[in-house]
C-alpha cells in the first residue's frame, strides 16, 4: 500500500524551511535543533518529503537545485573537520582525469575512522602541521568544503605515491602545469612541508615552467 506525501505547511514547518534554506539548504540534525527547528517538526518535513535524506542525520530541502557533488557535500556534513586530499583533491581541481571511487580524507594521527555508511572514504592520517597547511575552504552547493590547494594537494600525492600510483601522481602534476596560473614557489614550499622534495625535485625540473 502507497502513502501519498501531503507537504508539511504549518508556520513552525515553514520556519523551519526558511531557516534551513538560510543554512545553505543542507543540514545536519544537530545544526538544525542548535537553529531553533524542534527534531519532531524536522521530522515532519522528511516524512512529508519537503526534506530529501542525503545520508544519516543529513536533510536537503528538496526543492533546491540539485547538487553538483552530492559526495563531497555529505562528507563535508558528517565529517566537517576533514580535509579532501590526494585523487579527490586533485578531481575537485580538476587536474586529473580519475573518476574518485570514494571520497579520500585527511585526519589527525590518532583520530577514530568515521563511520559513514555512504559515501565510501579512504582516511589518511596526516600530523598536526601537514593537516592545518595549505588547506582552502569552497562552498559547493551551500555547503563549506574543507579541501588542499592544488599544490599540496600534489606533495602530498607524491608522498602518498605508493599508494595512489605515480601514473596518477604525474598525470596531476602534468595537468597542473597546464593551467593559467602556476606557483611553483609554492609546490616546492609544500614539498619540503611533505619531506618530498628530494623526490618531486626533478620531475619538476624536467619540465618547462617559464
Amino acid at each position: 500500500m502507497s502513502v501519498t506525501k501531503v507537504p508539511a505547511t504549518s508556520k513552525a514547518s515553514q520556519k523551519a524551511l526558511d531557516t534551513i534554506r538560510k543554512m545553505g539548504g543542507t543540514i545536519r540534525t544537530m545544526d538544525a535543533i542548535q537553529a531553533g527547528v524542534h527534531p519532531r517538526t524536522l521530522y515532519q518535513l522528511r516524512d512529508s518529503g519537503s526534506l530529501e535524506v542525503l545520508s544519516r542525520g543529513v536533510y536537503r530541502v528538496k526543492d533546491q537545485d540539485q547538487i553538483s557533488d552530492p559526495d563531497l557535500v555529505i562528507v563535508a556534513k558528517r565529517v566537517p573537520q576533514a580535509v579532501i586530499c590526494l585523487v579527490s583533491a586533485l578531481a575537485y581541481h580538476e587536474i586529473t582525469t580519475q573518476i574518485p571511487h570514494f571520497v579520500s580524507i585527511a585526519r589527525p594521527k590518532g583520530s577514530e575512522t568515521p563511520r559513514l555508511n555512504y559515501p565510501p572514504i579512504s582516511v589518511h592520517r596526516f600530523s598536526e602541521e601537514a593537516l592545518k597547511a595549505g588547506v582552502e575552504t569552497h562552498e559547493v552547493d551551500g555547503v563549506s568544503i574543507n579541501v588542499y590547494c592544488p599544490e599540496k594537494t600534489l606533495a602530498d600525492c607524491f608522498k602518498f605515491r605508493n599508494k595512489i600510483g605515480m601514473d596518477i601522481v604525474l598525470e596531476g602534476l602534468k595537468f597542473y602545469k597546464a593551467r593559467k596560473e602556476v606557483n611553483l614557489a609554492e609546490l616546492i614550499k609544500y614539498a619540503k612541508n611533505c619531506r618530498v622534495e628530494k623526490i618531486m625535485r626533478p620531475y619538476l625540473e624536467a619540465m618547462s615552467w617559464t
